[in-house]
């Protein structure tokens, strides 16, 4: 899946159909397309995985979904999903989800979730992370109304940096631990832009799809489906700390007999539970 960066470099791709009038429409695509043809490009916008091609009077919304690419002026692969052609050459998208919006994207879209975005608030990315302190930060960090953009790889890469077990809990994380979170979503996300320009990216990686955690020199953690959304983690065992709240006492009349009710405890080197006195 295109994670935020890689939009970004697409729209930059594009900007020279600015302006340009869209001659003829075609795909497999099953919105209307009747109307398009005539209109002229308003502007190319992103907002985290979404790449938008804004019109006078609406806009066409490109999710690029797992599998989803595309290509300029000439045509890569057989059954595009939507084909745009312009006078000075061809868009085209493919395996993705095409959506037509008629609002103002400004009403649609939060940019200041937008981890690219210049108006990105690491503020309110707090403000919503600590709405939700039993989440597992590697969910947090996949959740795109906090952190629009944020991919698979961004999100490995983000904790092996600050040294966080993907498991851990966003409520149990410490104040400096959960800023440094936040901010290195922002800064790993235009690492990821300026080592992608320069054909370099999988050079950089030092947690996903690796074996060998570089700072410990012991085998990584693989987990195929980790957390709600089931996305692939790699981590270290060792240097990424493992931070959980709490656990919920259990009202005795709802205790099963000859149990102890165990409270887990945030672990400066991993978790550990205590029996509950």
């Amino acid at each position: 899946m295109p994670e935020g960066p890689s939009i970004v470099i697409l729209k930059e791709q594009v900007a020279a159909f600015t302006g340009k009038k869209i001659l003829a429409v075609s795909g497999n695509t099953k919105v209307d397309k009747d109307g398009l043809p005539g209109q002229k490009v308003v502007a190319f916008k992103s907002w985290g995985k979404h790449f938008l091609i804004c019109l006078p009077k609406l806009t066409i919304r490109i999710h690029f979904l797992l599998f989803g690419s595309y290509s300029i002026n000439e045509q890569t692969k057989p059954n595009p999903r939507l084909h745009l052609q312009f006078a000075n050459g061809d868009l085209y998208f493919y395996a993705c989800s095409v959506r037509i919006l008629t609002e103002p994207v400004d009403e649609i879209y939060d940019w200041s979730a937008d981890v690219m975005n210049e108006t990105w608030s690491p503020a309110k990315a707090r403000e919503k992370l600590k709405a939700l302190p039993e989440m597992l930060v590697c969910d947090a960090l996949l959740n795109q109304d906090i952190f629009a953009g944020v991919g698979n790889i961004i999100k490995n890469e983000v904790l092996f940096r600050i040294r966080v077990h993907p498991e851990s809990q966003v409520g149990a994380l410490p104040p400096r631990k959960l800023t440094e979170m936040i901010n290195e979503a922002r800064i790993y996300s235009f690492d990821f832009l300026k080592w992608k320009k320069a054909f370099e990216l999988r050079k950089h990686w030092l947690a996903h799809t690796k074996s060998i955690c570089p700072r410990d020199h012991i085998p990584f953690i693989k987990v195929k489906h980790l957390g709600k959304t089931k996305r692939r983690a790699f981590y270290c065992g060792a240097c990424q700390l493992l931070y959980t709240l709490p656990a919920k006492p259990v009202p005795a009349a709802r205790r099963l007999p000859d149990k102890r009710v165990t409270v887990t405890r945030a672990s400066k080197r991993g978790s550990s539970a205590a029996p509950a006195r």
